[in-house]
């Protein structure tokens, strides 16, 4: 779910595009299950997921890189400047 990596961390997350709104729901069959208001079309959600990211982690978009996933709703996200307990608690994961 998060790994730490030098500089920052690895999340593996999920992802459910056309939500009601978008939030964190919690863990997911090892990964962190986002819902995300915007539809998989044009990587709108790739963008609004950076958005929601950079918002929840108060870090400018261009530290945070999607690695794995670009099409898919299996993720694997890169956020410079964070620490593994930071996310911990800002995604909700014990």
């Amino acid at each position: 779910m998060i790994e730490a990596i030098r500089g920052g961390v690895r999340l593996h997350l999920f992802i459910q595009p056309k939500a009601s709104r978008n939030e964190i729901v919690g863990p997911h069959n090892g990964e962190i299950k986002i819902k995300l208001s915007a539809p998989p079309v044009d990587g709108k959600a790739n963008e609004e997921l950076i958005d929601f990211l950079s918002e929840i982690f108060s870090v400018p978009k261009r530290q945070i890189t999607i690695l794995k996933g670009e099409t898919n709703r299996h993720k694997t996200v890169e956020i410079v400047n964070v620490s593994p307990e930071q996310a911990q608690k800002l995604l909700l994961v014990e």
